[in-house]
């Protein structure tokens, strides 16, 4: 259609469907045989007459070209202007095929590798019938304490949300929207949603509109500029208001600032709850509130759907408001080709052709190895050895589970198990014993019953768990090394899974103590969704690699990697606390006038704990020996249409092939608002092959070195920089340079 046809349409549309395309449900009233339970089932409670429902313009995670071409033929069954449903979808880390969790993706540092990634994704989920994908999510994330951290790509760092943010949406959308294997992006969440206070969901956000700016906004704007179409609004109030109804934020940053012309979506009801925050004194004004701030589709709530056209009524200024909103999602449904084919992309014969296929499933084991950070290798006790008796041991061995709390769609059958590979690559050595549960009984059933879920009673738990402790001990003793597979359990990192205690759960704590007794070398596969504290292992163990939750073909790529089929690569993209009594912990902090220096008492510092993180931002070994030496500046005084060419000389000290990720920082040392201790400002992924060495070269220009003053300038000052170039955030070689303005 052209754009004089959807304004045509617009037209032709009465107060209640232009309300209605303004409203998102779940799909899964329009799948039921019985139609009364429009009116009796999960609506019920949303207050939504069947009227209604026939208006409504999208509907929230319906999936598979059979399902999809169902609801949307029931939908325009019903409807008067036959306008096609809109789907929408939570595709996290995949369809059927997941792929690691999105914190572990950012830890590749290799936008290629994501942006594979996400085509995959956008590829199933389009001919599988979604139009839209609530990803991804670029809120900053410095608090391990924070379950939904596991879904930021970028981490604790805001140059890294930044490039993931455009490489993702750009992988989704393509250059048309409407072409097979692009779905529409919807960015989230607006504003600052990894700031919430405690770490705990929902939570407030108080800071300062500078430290916004400087640290928060720009992953955002980053996904602007790359053409995302939509934006979804955050659960938290940001100073003061809840983001969902912020004006300031919707209106003046978001739409006239950085210029964004694509939809708002409140997150689930979010709407609704700007009157429990206190905001929002009933429905009326939580409808009045969301729609002056510019939020064009109500999510699971009834708040538009009922009180709008009473606003639209009293005002013409709403129903203006109301006609732009409708417009744009108008636009979007034509930019995605619906009004020609409702069904879009959605085709089951593709889906059996691509849903699953090897090729693919090549590829993610592939690029899932890229996320796996080395944190530990003591006496290069991996790769592990294929003649050496090799006791795998833990909840993780044996379990397909693997994909992370997100990875609702995916065909979790068809994984295989870290047991299963290794049978395949070494028959009877393998030595198992499960040695625990991922948790004690106690603590899934907090789990299942804050969810609402029936508990279950176990007979003689702590006889069943003393007996797997004895089997495992027993089992490890016929070893040269044991492995052990341990983390949290996946309903333990996501959303509403914030935690005050982000150590290795009791049970398993207990396990690596009593086989650390046994004096054998122990490996350790972490399975997580956020930074774990492992200071009180760490020391008994001799390896550990980070897997995070890597998805379907994870037992293979780990596999493969402890054999050194495949050398690890990854590198944090958020600090590991010693304990959680430093979080939030992260590189880019800012210096105190009394900096931490040992033994000494006045200083800021704990009595307790080390002030530095256990693991820092950018860590990640290799089998390879990458030794730094000979950093060089072609000059050290800049003025500002100059770059300074910063080169580091890098020796791969070892008999493996392997990539290093390649850290440049700067540090302004003296401006008219504090400056952090150092921020990433560039990066590189390069190959060595090995013994060999490389000069690696950065250019430094004036973009680099523009900060937020205190007047919220965005300004570059003359004065004296610190450069680092190193491996991670703290084994760096520095040098200094002036910028002359």
């Amino acid at each position: 259609m052209k754009h004089k046809e959807i304004v045509e349409l617009l037209s032709e549309m009465t107060i209640e469907e232009k309300i209605g395309q303004m409203v998102q449900i779940s799909g899964d009233i329009f799948l039921s045989e019985d139609t009364s339970r429009i009116l009796t089932g999960p609506l019920h409670d949303l207050h939504l007459s069947k009227e209604k429902v026939y208006h409504v313009g999208s509907v929230l995670n319906i999936v598979g070209a059979e399902r999809v071409k169902k609801v949307q033929d029931e939908y325009l069954s019903k409807s008067r202007l036959k306008i096609p449903l809109l789907f929408m979808d939570d595709i996290i880390n995949g369809y059927k095929i997941a792929f690691p969790i999105p914190i572990a993706q950012g830890c590749s540092w290799n936008t290629k590798a994501i942006k594979e990634m996400t085509k995959i994704s956008a590829m199933e989920s389009s001919i599988a019938g979604a139009n839209v994908n609530f990803s991804p999510m670029v809120d900053l994330s410095r608090d391990a304490r924070w379950g939904r951290m596991m879904e930021s790509i970028g981490g604790e760092d805001p140059l890294l949300g930044e490039i993931y943010a455009k490489t993702i949406v750009k992988a989704y959308q393509g250059k048309n929207l409407s072409d097979i294997g692009k779905i529409a992006s919807c960015v989230k969440h607006i504003a600052a949603y990894g700031a919430v206070e405690a770490g705990r969901d929902y939570n407030t956000v108080d800071m300062s509109e500078r430290e916004f700016r400087q640290y928060y906004l720009p992953p955002y704007k980053a996904a602007i500029e790359a053409g995302a179409e939509m934006l979804m609004t955050s659960f938290n109030i940001l100073n003061g208001i809840p983001s969902t109804v912020n004006k300031w934020l919707i209106q003046e940053v978001i739409r006239k600032e950085l210029g964004f012309k694509g939809i708002v979506i409140s997150d689930y009801g979010a709407i609704k709850e700007t009157i429990t925050h206190g905001y929002s004194a009933n429905e009326t004004e939580a409808a009045k509130n969301a729609i002056n701030a510019g939020v064009d589709i109500d999510m699971m709530s009834s708040i538009y759907a009922n009180h709008l056209k009473d606003l639209c009524l009293e005002n013409q200024e709403i129903e203006k408001k109301v006609n732009e909103s409708v417009l744009r999602i108008l636009t979007l449904k034509n930019k995605l080709g619906l009004f020609e084919n409702p069904y879009g992309n959605a085709n089951q014969t593709k889906e059996k052709i691509y849903l699953m296929n090897s090729s693919n499933l090549e590829k993610a084991k592939k690029l899932t190895q890229e996320t796996f950070v080395l944190l530990k290798n003591k006496n290069h006790v991996l790769p592990l050895e294929k003649n050496k008796k090799i006791a795998l041991i833990g909840p993780y061995i044996d379990n397909i589970g693997i994909t992370g709390s997100w990875s609702m769609f995916s065909d979790r059958t068809k994984n295989g198990t870290i047991l299963d590979i290794f049978k395949e690559k070494m028959g009877s050595q393998v030595l198992y014993a499960k040695g625990c549960e991922i948790l004690r009984q106690e603590e899934i059933n907090k789990i299942l019953s804050a969810d609402g879920l029936p508990t279950v009673h176990v007979e003689n738990e702590a006889q069943r768990e003393q007996d797997m402790i004895v089997s495992a001990i027993q089992t490890a003793k016929k070893a040269d090394i044991i492995l052990l597979a341990l983390g949290e359990h996946y309903r333990q990192s996501g959303e509403a899974c914030s935690r005050s205690n982000i150590a290795l759960p009791e049970n398993q704590i207990q396990l690596i103590n009593e086989l650390y007794i046994l004096s054998k070398p122990i490996v350790l596969i972490l399975f997580n969704g956020r930074p774990i504290e492992l200071n009180k292992i760490e020391e008994k163990l001799d390896a550990i690699l980070e897997v995070w939750f890597p998805g379907t073909t994870g037992a293979k790529a780990i596999v493969e990697m402890l054999f050194g089929e495949e050398n690890p690569s990854g590198k944090l993209t958020m600090s590991f606390p010693q304990n959680v009594g430093q979080c939030p912990v992260y590189y880019n902090h800012y210096n105190t006038g009394r900096p931490h220096h040992d033994n000494l008492r006045y200083v800021s510092r704990y009595q307790d704990i080390p002030t530095e993180s256990l693991y820092p931002f950018g860590y990640g070994l290799s089998y390879c020996d990458f030794k730094y030496t000979q950093i060089h500046l072609n000059k050290h005084k800049m003025r500002k249409n100059e770059t300074i060419t910063v080169t580091v000389k890098i020796e791969n000290q070892s008999d493996y092939a392997g990539y290093e990720v390649i850290q440049l920082y700067i540090q302004d040392l003296y401006g008219s608002v504090v400056r952090p201790v150092k921020e990433l400002k560039a990066f590189k992924k390069e190959y060595f092959k090995p013994h060999e060495i490389k000069y690696i070269h950065f250019d430094i220009d004036l973009p680099m070195l523009k900060f937020w003053n205190e007047k919220l300038e965005f300004v570059a000052e003359s004065g004296e920089f610190k450069v680092f170039v190193g491996g991670d955030s703290v084994n760096v070689l520095e040098d200094r340079f002036e910028l002359w303005i």
